[in-house]
């Protein structure tokens, strides 16, 4: 199944994507929108450009468990995002996938101005690592 993968932000959205196999997470790039209908647009672009079968969204829970502001966002875009595409969309759980991808940034010297080109993506294809590792628990691939 095609999949897209979103690391949602107000202002850098991250997007990953994987092929029709599910055999690996690829970084798509950044998209970068101050404008909430603007962003909406170029992610459901995307997602059609790449035939996407399936839009994982990235979820920000606290370490607690609990959902904040930042959670509501992501669902609110989440629904507007399938609304426009009539493309499934599934929340995903993101706890440490940012500080994931700091560490790896850091092990490959990524710095500055490149690291914020590329932190949501890096984040985005590890979200859709951890969703595509879960599939394949589940038999659903």
């Amino acid at each position: 199944m095609r999949i897209l993968c979103v690391d949602y932000g107000d202002a850098r959205t991250g997007l990953a994507h994987c092929d029709k196999y599910e055999s690996i997470a690829s970084p798509t790039g950044t998209i970068f929108e101050w404008n909430a209908d603007k962003r909406l647009e170029k992610v459901a672009a995307k997602a059609k450009e790449l035939e996407s079968e399936l839009i994982v969204i990235g979820l920000p829970v606290n370490m607690d468990g609990s959902q904040g502001e930042r959670a509501q966002k992501c669902r609110e875009f989440a629904d507007k995002l399938f609304a426009l595409t009539g493309i499934e969309t599934v929340l995903w759980d993101e706890r440490v996938t940012t500080m994931q991808a700091i560490n790896i940034l850091n092990e490959t010297n990524v710095r500055g101005k490149k690291r914020k080109e590329v932190i949501d993506t890096v984040a985005a294809t590890l979200i859709l690592e951890s969703y595509m590792q879960y599939r394949k628990k589940k038999g659903l691939i």
